[in-house]
């Protein structure tokens, strides 16, 4: 099949949030796929990406650069259409894109407890790092 590679487009919406909803079924309730489009929308809109077959949208990654490090997020294949290069070929274009931009490294974080995410990424040159991930919720101030 023709796999596009492509920047986000409104007509995308439906699919993404219900590819989203299958893949990260278990994602916190503040990961809302509406919200988290729109945010997306409003910060570097030209780093989201989504991966099309000719029917069906069957991946998206966002990337994002704050001028010292590059950021990988909500990188999701269908899970039908795994093992087929597609995720391969949406970090290419978020690896373009942000080295386009001057980006020096790039980080992406996985849950520990996701074994075969993992082993893709250090198929793709991707290494664990020594780090201690940490956050913090945050009431944010407007509603997105």
């Amino acid at each position: 099949m023709q796999l596009e590679v492509r920047k986000y487009r409104g007509t995308d919406h439906d699919a993404v949030v219900a590819l989203w909803r299958r893949v990260f079924a278990d994602a916190p309730r503040r990961n809302d796929p509406v919200r988290d489009i729109q945010r997306k929308l409003d910060h570097q809109p030209e780093l989201f990406l989504v991966a099309r077959e000719p029917d069906e949208l069957v991946g998206t990654a966002m990337a994002g650069y704050d001028g010292h490090r590059g950021w990988l997020h909500l990188v999701a294949v269908a899970p039908h259409a795994r093992k087929r290069g597609i995720g391969r070929a949406l970090l290419a274009r978020a690896e373009q894109l942000l080295a386009d931009l001057g980006c020096p490294k790039l980080n992406i974080q996985v849950r520990a407890s996701a074994a075969e995410p993992v082993a893709f990424y250090e198929r793709l040159g991707y290494r664990i790092e020594e780090r201690i991930s940490m956050g913090k919720e945050l009431a944010p101030n407007r509603e997105t």
